[in-house]
């Protein structure tokens, strides 16, 4: 088909506009053309419109049952909305009729490792590096082999994708965890993003339902026990508001309530649940400085666990307070001082340094608790919450 194959040429070429039209062009008059639907809802998924996409890509399989290629693009937007088991089936499905498919066997190795089964998302992930291998399939294969506690064959292929300029970075991240690089002083903002992008759709579920996640609350029953008022007369400002979680927790104070985050699809759920007065989408450190003496609370539930150095975000939470605003947030403990970067990829900060820290930015202390965060590898993850005063 003639403007089959014009559409997908201006589709690869990056002119959505154009594709689109086209696409919709050739199903106003075949609409059960299974090839421009899939690819139309390839587009859509592009566009980040999923809720678009799915319905799509599913009625292009529905045409041709069986279709590898249909199975495996369903798979990939399936993973992609947090629809995991789903996901699985499809790529496993797709796959099993094209071994050589790179692309879909680190996909089918993602969906596995979300899933947390790190163990089998192993053998797609391998045979993925094996036919491609790039960096992106050596940096998924480094995660699963380090969740799986394959060390040296994790830090041989994070080592291998950091030989790509665009992904030495986070590879090297990953090999700081792995003790095999200095400890940067914080997460790269890349990974923070793209690692919540692709929780966004199961966050609250997992959180809530599998880790006993409880930060927020703690947090806000904290400001109560402390004397502050749920009289909804605070300007407040959530900082890694996610989907709105804590949101819900600091609403009761707030006379305004803006949130914060790197991840565009965790602010567009936090949009989609309501509660906000603004929501932003940027790095903390950059934010903070440039709206001074905004809020009269600035919260960040489990939030500088991706900081390591925190002098910098304490200095910069210091300047978006009014004087005598409070600063609320949580950190996970650990012992080496001042911090250091955990199994999880998340810093732990040891207690004898965080108040020193808060003192020299300027932050008085109100009140602290230890806690525990949540479970991880069913562990309990211990914290601190601290309540400070500009």
């Amino acid at each position: 088909m003639t403007l089959l194959r014009q559409a997908s040429a201006l589709h690869a070429a990056g002119d959505l506009p154009a594709a689109e039209a086209l696409y919709v062009r050739i199903l106003a008059q075949h609409p059960d053309e299974p090839n421009a639907l899939n690819l139309l809802g390839t587009l859509k998924r592009q566009q980040g419109l999923f809720s678009n996409a799915v319905p799509l890509v599913r009625r292009a399989l529905a045409l041709r049952p069986g279709a590898p290629v249909f199975q495996a693009s369903l798979g990939a937007l399936l993973a992609e909305t947090g629809a995991l088991e789903e996901a699985v089936v499809l790529l496993r499905q797709a796959t099993a009729q094209r071994p050589e498919d790179a692309l879909s066997l680190r996909n089918l190795g993602q969906a596995l490792c979300g899933l947390g089964q790190a163990r089998a998302a192993l053998s797609p992930l391998r045979r993925a590096v094996k036919l491609r291998p790039d960096a992106a399939a050596q940096l998924a294969l480094a995660h699963a082999c380090r969740e799986a506690g394959a060390r040296p064959e994790a830090r041989a292929a994070a080592e291998a994708a950091a030989r790509d300029p665009d992904f030495a970075e986070q590879a090297g991240f990953l090999l700081a965890a792995l003790g095999a690089a200095a400890t940067p002083d914080r997460a790269p903002a890349a990974y923070v993003r793209d690692l919540f992008d692709q929780y966004a759709p199961r966050f609250e579920a997992d959180l809530t339902g599998k880790l006993g996640y409880r930060t927020p609350e703690a947090l806000a029953g904290l400001l109560r026990e402390t004397g502050i008022a749920e009289d909804r007369s605070l300007d407040v400002l959530d900082l890694g508001c996610g989907t709105g979680l804590s949101g819900r927790a600091l609403a009761p104070f707030a006379r305004r309530l803006e949130g914060l985050d790197l991840s565009p699809r965790m602010l567009e759920a936090a949009r989609a649940a309501g509660g906000y007065d603004a929501l932003h989408e940027a790095d903390l450190l950059d934010f903070l400085p440039a709206h001074p003496a905004r809020f009269d609370l600035v919260a960040a539930a489990d939030v500088l666990n991706y900081l390591g150095a925190l002098d910098g975000a304490l200095a910069a939470m210091v300047r978006a307070l009014r004087p005598g605003g409070i600063a609320a947030f949580s950190l996970e403990l650990g012992e080496a001082a001042p911090f250091a970067l955990g199994e999880g990829l998340r810093y732990r900060h040891a207690p004898a340094a965080i108040a020193g820290l808060c003192a020299a930015a300027g932050l008085a202390p109100l009140a602290e608790r230890r806690t525990v965060l949540r479970e991880e590898r069913g562990a309990p993850v211990e914290g601190l919450l601290l309540l400070l005063r500009r």
